[in-house]
Formats: structure tokens, C-alpha cells, sequence
């Protein structure tokens, strides 16, 4: 089974810098995390898990969702995803949590689709 663990997730001020981590490790059924399209979702308490950013298997095509536009870029390289996240607000405040889609391309950001999932990892901006 594929494995996903997030880090790099902490307590910076309004304005500033992060980049999440997921290493993932394992296989399932002989393909391996850099067989499949792969996604970053954040989720608050009292909401529902939304789709940040996407990039397919070949990292030709990614995908951020308006609100990070611009400020959030994914990346991947070697089983490991990366979330660089630049000029945080309050609202970016969430667990991030890193996900696996098997398929080559992102196709859709519902939670539902991704069928491998990460811990999770806190990011907290302060104002």
C-alpha cells in the first residue's frame, strides 16, 4: 500500500513562507506513488475537506484553486510532493493533507476521488 506522510507545516505570520512535504513510500498492485496524479486538500473544523492544488503524474498539468492562485505552487520529484506556499493570509489556516488519485490526471478536486490519503500536517498564519 501506498503511504503518504506530510510535514513542514508550523506557525508563520500573515505574509510569510511555507513548503509542505509528503514523502510517500510502498506500492499498490505493483504501481507506486509516482504511477499516479496527486493533490494537496486543506480542511478547517466545521468544513469540508477542499481541494487546494493538483498536479498530474508527468507534473504537465497543474491546477490551484483561485484563492492560492498565484501564491501556491505544487511540485513533485522523486515520491515526494511539494506545496510552496508564499504570502500566507489567515484564511490559508488549515491541516493540509496530501492525497493520491489513481489516474494519470487530476480529473476533478473532490476528496472522493483520491483514495490514498496522508495525516495531515497543521499550518497556522497568524494576523
Amino acid at each position: 500500500q501506498v503511504q503518504l506522510v506530510e510535514s513542514g507545516g508550523g506557525l508563520v505570520q500573515a505574509g510569510g513562507s511555507l513548503r509542505l512535504s509528503c514523502t510517500a513510500s510502498g506500492t499498490t498492485y505493483g504501481s507506486s506513488f509516482d504511477d499516479f496524479a496527486a493533490a494537496w486538500f486543506r480542511q478547517t473544523p466545521g468544513k469540508e475537506r477542499e481541494g487546494v492544488s493538483c498536479i498530474s503524474k508527468y507534473g504537465d498539468v497543474v491546477d490551484y484553486i483561485d484563492p492560492v492562485e498565484g501564491r501556491f505552487t505544487i511540485s513533485r520529484d522523486n515520491a515526494k510532493l511539494y506545496l510552496q506556499m508564499n504570502h500566507l493570509k489567515p484564511e490559508d489556516a488549515a491541516i493540509y493533507y496530501c492525497a493520491v488519485r489513481k489516474s494519470v490526471y487530476c480529473l476533478g478536486s473532490s476528496p472522493s476521488g483520491y483514495s490514498i490519503w496522508g495525516q495531515g500536517t497543521q499550518v497556522t498564519v497568524s494576523s
